[in-house]
């Protein structure tokens, strides 16, 4: 299978939006690749022949101390050879690692993360960093939001942070002033788990509920711009719920963001909840249909938490004879793929194709690439068209065609243990493809498998090569040459020999 250059477009199209030159392409600067959420990564001379061949690197050093859901990060300076790696932690520090040694360049503290009994429900303790930070590459700079105990109780305050030295810039923290604008923030009932975004200058902080959706939380997305920090606008669900806690948070398809929400809580009428909602850069809500979709039956997937907020959106560009299909696929814990027009998602019930691929619920991000068979998308999970093996997750290939007409197919399966996220790497010619993921609180291992067949490239490593610490969800970072997974209490390198 050779991958064309041209069908997808979305890494060059995010390159460029993000200022990126061609000659700082490794550096990683938010969740799964940029923000259009591919988990696509270019890797030189990384083929299916090579793969076999990784190994831990017993030398690359990693320390870190706290629990890890955030993927790491990567940043080369320009004009330099360094290059660090970002850790984020719910002990609410921030690391700094050399990104050849694994020793630490800087960390900072930025305060005393919350204990799980001072919150009204939730799964995490303490609760601190958890969705992945973003980095803005023309200022060298960090952001993040930490969950805080303040002397008013728990706290969601925004930091920028120097990637130079870890100092904390100008203007920081932001705690959510929002009352201003005629919205209401409980920052003790609500949740940031996912993903971070910059787009033209500002950031993007998506919110949600703690497990067990306790409150009167809403699903939020905020933004701060960058050079004035204190102006800071939003979007909030209508109803309680919505949330959009996606470990990929929000999608940025080059021209709007796109968020997946929850389940609405006692919603009599749609309000925002269990969508995909297409929002610009100045937050306003969504009132047309070709801005927003809900499946049919949503109302049923609400009163059985079966929404589609499990899974950030995915935009896909796939060649057509009458130009490229413009799409986004949603993923839904009922199991279900929803293919949608990204020019217009057709509101309530209006997807172009919907399939059921899976055998239980889809919680956390796919990754994906394009050739000129259609898009190929992988997640986390057992295909409702797999063979039935041994219960537990595994892993999904979903082939996406536009012509002759939308379809939703699967490829292929392959048996993972865990409950990871996975990505995809190419070789530098665009060939190659292979698809990583771990095997988080299952066997903790590392395993590749042939984008284009599903066979086995990487099984495991060998006998000490289990990772210990990894969380649900567990994501790679794919750059400089090695595959680095965060854990807690270290980071761990991967590379060919």
């Amino acid at each position: 299978m050779r991958i064309l250059a041209g069908a997808c477009g979305l890494l060059a199209i995010v390159l460029s939006l993000s200022a990126v030159p061609a000659a700082r392409a490794q550096s990683v600067l938010e969740y799964h690749a940029g923000p259009e959420r591919s988990g696509r990564y270019t890797m030189p001379h990384l083929t299916f022949q090579s793969a076999a061949t990784l190994a831990l690197e017993p030398a690359f050093d990693g320390r870190i101390a706290g629990n890890v859901y955030a993927q790491p990060l990567f940043f080369h300076f320009r004009q330099s050879p360094r290059k660090i790696l970002i850790a984020a932690t719910e002990d609410d520090t921030v690391y700094a690692l050399d990104a050849r040694t694994g020793k630490t360049a800087w960390t900072k503290s930025l305060g005393r993360p919350v204990p799980r009994a001072d919150l009204p429900c939730g799964n995490i303790s303490p609760l601190g960093i958890t969705g992945t930070p973003a980095i803005d590459w023309v200022t060298a700079s960090l952001y993040l939001d930490a969950m805080v105990q303040g002397e008013s109780g728990p706290q969601h305050l925004v930091f920028g942070l120097s990637l130079d030295t870890g100092a904390v810039l100008p203007g920081f923290p932001v705690a959510k002033a929002l009352a201003g604008i005629g919205m209401r923030f409980e920052p003790r009932l609500q949740n940031q788990r996912g993903a971070l975004g910059i787009v033209d200058g500002k950031l993007f902080v998506p919110y949600g509920g703690h497990y067990g959706d306790c409150g009167d939380y809403r699903g939020f997305v905020v933004g701060i711009d960058l050079e004035h920090p204190s102006a800071v606008s939003a979007w909030s669900a209508r109803a309680p719920g919505g949330g959009v806690w996606a470990p990929g948070g929000l999608a940025y398809d080059g021209r709007s963001l796109l968020v997946a929400t929850g389940n609405s809580n006692g919603a009599t009428d749609w309000a925002d909840g269990d969508a995909v909602i297409r929002l610009g850069l100045d937050l306003k809500p969504a009132v047309s249909p070709q801005d927003y979709f809900a499946a049919a039956d949503w109302r049923a997937l609400d009163e059985r938490d079966l929404d589609l907020g499990g899974s950030n959106p995915l935009p896909l560009n796939l060649w057509a004879p009458e130009g490229d299909a413009r799409l986004v696929l949603a993923l839904g814990k009922d199991g279900k793929a929803y293919l949608l027009n990204r020019a217009n998602l057709g509101g309530i019930g209006g997807a172009l194709a919907v399939q059921p691929v899976a055998r239980g619920p889809i919680r956390t991000s796919p990754a994906a690439f394009v050739t000129g068979e259609g898009a190929f998308v992988a997640f986390e999970g057992q295909g409702s068209a797999c063979p039935k093996g041994a219960s537990g997750a595994g892993l999904t290939m979903l082939r996406i065609e536009a012509t002759p007409a939308p379809k939703i197919s699967t490829a292929w399966c392959a048996a993972v243990n865990g409950r990871g996220a996975p990505i995809v790497t190419l070789d530098d010619d665009n060939t190659n493809p292979i698809v990583w993921m771990v095997g988080a609180e299952g066997d903790n291992r590392l395993h590749g498998f042939r984008g284009d067949t599903g066979a086995t490239v990487f099984a495991g490593g060998g006998p000490n090569e289990a990772m210990q610490g990894l969380r649900h969800f567990a994501t790679i970072l794919a750059t400089d040459g090695r595959l680095f997974i965060a854990a807690d209490g270290r980071i761990y390198a991967f590379a060919p020999k």
